[in-house]
């Protein structure tokens, strides 16, 4: 008996291997094995494209053009559900487009301005709170509802502000802070990043679940991804409104630099190195501007708020209100120096200081009385604009007047003229939480205004919805304006953005001309199209819809109209016999040579032989094979006039019809000639309704996807 089978060199050779080896090898084969599979998998598909992947795709691409030739006839081009879905797009194009239009040019400038003829205004838009949606704003909110609310309230942004472009051409624009929603919450590159042990309990529990996946998730790279986005929406569409400044001016500006407490977090919580990063790419919190011959003071208040905060006394928080106070200290000296610039540059004079050009001594110079742009308490000064995010201290239940949308003023007593005070419907809430207060401390507004000097007026954002009022005595009678959100998504159904026309004249020293306006400042708040009442129209319309496909449906039934559905395609390749078929015969005994037919079909569907002796139960369709399908045609090219003289493709036609079977007890039943009328009714409600549907929002996402 033959010894069995041992292959000792591969024994061998295997227990020669070292450990570290035999890994490598398990990973090249593994390599390898995808390798084969990968490439057989290819061979396959290659081998089915070139063969019956190409029939298939021929095939139906053959019918895919049958069925738009079908769909593209004039008929059915203009028939009512195409008629609908015109209509449908011209709705939407109102909604989504020219409806912006529509509202901004309702408050072009000539529309309310009332200055003296001839003059040449400095035209200003505020924009406040636009607050781009990410992460932060709803948290836990699913895929795809989250992305489309950031896409649709992008659009809304991007859509008004580029027709306040295109429609007011304004010379400057502010935004009064919040540009961000969750800006404070992404993480810088350098710096300590966590809330304090203090704090760390005032955080709600809804975001407490979320922070380490926010820490983790979004840093640096997130937050300048957000700040491109920042940039398409605004800085991209500035150009819209043209380089070339309104006479009389000196150019456009758009300043961006006021942080709100979503950019930064307010008080003892601000986040200095979210402040610094904003700084590094916005500009300087604190500021000093001066624009049609009025000065404009941004101070980042929520950083200076840390100043009154509660926790001052417990921890060290000059590094988040020490610069706003040192600005402060330092404004009225800035004011000064900005107007004397902004003269010399009138009059055409070099606008910084000039030195006399001298050689002394070290030792010996002079610096006692320096050149300089600071001419004292006795230079020319401008009316003087407060820009802060949050607004300015007033009593609990101060109204906001009549414009105010979220809440009107309340109806006052019988027999009683003025507003109802208090009212705290109507007015901002003087409350606060966690990272945010509605309006700043007495002491924090008080000192503001004194320290600036000649404060004329006041803008802020923060609270979402507009609210006017003119401050107490001890804040000088000053009137403040909180700015509507440019943003739908802020909880004030109206959006809006808030235009001021400047207008002070001043002599080659600064000083207001003689017979000048005493009143240099109008404003007008310009509301936007409210997209609830946009998708309301597209509810109501689309229920509109519904009920008129399905009324035609019925009409179509019992008109007997023209229906929508298309019935299924004579000429496709399903089809094994024709529906109708010449009445024409050949004579008798006529005889095909070629074919080896006792006769031939005069039509030009295949032909089959059957024989006369079939019975009626037997299928005509299911007798046949595809070789007998395959007849050849008349080679002569010539109909047989037939006994009867019945031409060829003239006279009746007998109606072909198919007899169906049932395996289970092999019962004949003759195909039904019509359907019933609910069955039209069904199916033309159903195919008109998604030709609707489909293509109207097919339109809506393209218009989507445009911005």
């Amino acid at each position: 008996m033959a010894r069995p089978y041992r292959n000792d060199y591969v024994y061998h050779l295997n227990n020669s291997y070292d450990k570290s080896y035999d890994n490598g090898a398990d990973f090249q084969s593994i390599c390898d094995d995808i390798y084969v599979s990968s490439r057989n998998m290819m061979r396959r598909l290659w081998g089915y494209m070139n063969g019956r992947g190409r029939q298939v795709a021929w095939a139906l691409a053959i019918k895919g053009g049958q069925q738009v030739r079908r769909n593209l006839t004039r008929r059915r081009l203009l028939s009512f559900p195409h008629l609908l879905v015109v209509f449908w797009m011209l709705v939407m194009l109102w909604g989504e487009r020219w409806i912006f239009a529509s509202r901004v040019r309702s408050c072009d400038w000539d529309h309310w301005e009332d200055w003296p003829a001839g003059t040449t205004p400095h035209r200003l838009i505020f924009i406040a709170d636009p607050q781009i949606i990410d992460p932060h704003s709803y948290p836990g909110r699913p895929w795809p509802i989250n992305p489309l609310t950031v896409v649709i309230t992008d659009n809304y942004l991007r859509r008004s502000y580029t027709q306040l472009q295109k429609v007011l051409h304004p010379d400057t624009i502010f935004f009064l802070g919040d540009l961000f929603d969750g800006g404070r919450e992404w993480k810088t590159a350098h710096g300590n990043f966590d809330d304090p042990d203090w704090a760390k309990d005032h955080r709600p529990a809804q975001e407490k679940k979320y922070l380490k996946e926010w820490h983790r998730k979004y840093g640096e790279d997130f937050w300048l991804k957000e700040y491109m986005r920042f940039g398409n929406i605004f800085y991209e569409n500035w150009k819209l409104g043209g380089s070339i400044p309104s006479p009389g001016q000196r150019g456009r500006k758009l300043i961006s630099s006021l942080p709100g407490n979503h950019d930064l977090g307010f008080g003892a919580e601000v986040k200095v190195p979210a402040r610094h990063r904003f700084a590094a790419y916005f500009g300087e919190t604190n500021r000093v501007d001066v624009i049609g011959n009025h000065t404009f003071v941004s101070v980042d208040t929520v950083s200076l708020s840390a100043d009154t905060s509660k926790m001052k006394d417990q921890v060290d928080l000059r590094p988040i209100y020490g610069p706003a106070q040192e600005f402060l200290k330092e404004v009225k000296a800035t004011k000064r120096r900005a107007v004397q610039k902004e003269v010399r540059f009138w009059r055409g004079d070099v606008e910084e200081v000039a030195f006399k050009q001298k050689v002394e001594e070290l030792s010996t110079a002079d610096y006692s009385d320096p050149p300089t742009l600071d001419l004292g308490s006795e230079a020319p000064d401008f009316p003087t604009i407060l820009l802060t995010h949050v607004p300015l201290w007033r009593d609990p239940g101060t109204p906001c007047g009549p414009m105010r949308e979220h809440w009107p003023p309340s109806k006052p007593p019988k027999g009683q003229t003025g507003p109802v005070i208090p009212d705290h419907r109507n007015a901002i809430s003087v409350s606060g939480g966690y990272q945010y207060q509605n309006v700043l401390s007495m002491e924090d507004s008080v000192n503001l205004i004194k320290s600036i000097g000649n404060v004329k007026h006041a803008f802020s954002g923060d609270d979402h919805d507009y609210c006017e009022l003119v401050h107490t005595p001890d804040q000088e009678n000053v009137r403040e304006i909180t700015v509507k959100s440019l943003s739908m998504a802020m909880g004030v159904p109206t959006p809006g953005f808030q235009m001021v026309s400047l207008y002070n004249p001043i002599d080659g020293q600064g000083n207001p001309i003689p017979g000048s306006p005493k009143t240099t400042l109008q404003t007008h708040l310009c509301l936007l199209p409210t997209q609830l009442s946009t998708y309301m129209t597209y509810a109501c319309l689309g229920i509109l819809t519904i009920i008129a496909l399905i009324a035609r449906a019925f009409l179509v039934s019992t008109l007997n109209l023209q229906t929508f559905a298309l019935d299924s395609d004579p000429h496709s390749s399903s089809v094994i016999l024709p529906i109708f078929k010449a009445k024409t015969e050949h004579e008798e005994g006529s005889y095909d040579a070629k074919s080896g037919s006792p006769w031939t079909s005069s039509t030009k569907f295949p032909s089959a032989r059957v024989s006369s002796a079939r019975t009626r139960g037997q299928s005509i369709s299911n007798g046949l094979n595809p070789q007998a399908r395959a007849a050849s045609p008349n080679t002569k090219g010539k109909a047989n006039p037939g006994k009867w003289g019945w031409g060829q493709n003239k006279g009746p036609r007998i109606e072909i019809r198919r007899d169906l079977y049932y395996d289970k007890d092999s019962a004949w039943k003759p195909a039904s000639r019509s359907r019933s009328k609910m069955s039209v009714v069904g199916r033309e409600i159903w195919t008109t309704c998604w030709r609707v549907a489909w293509m109207v929002l097919l339109f809506f996402a393209y218009l989507t996807y445009k911005g």
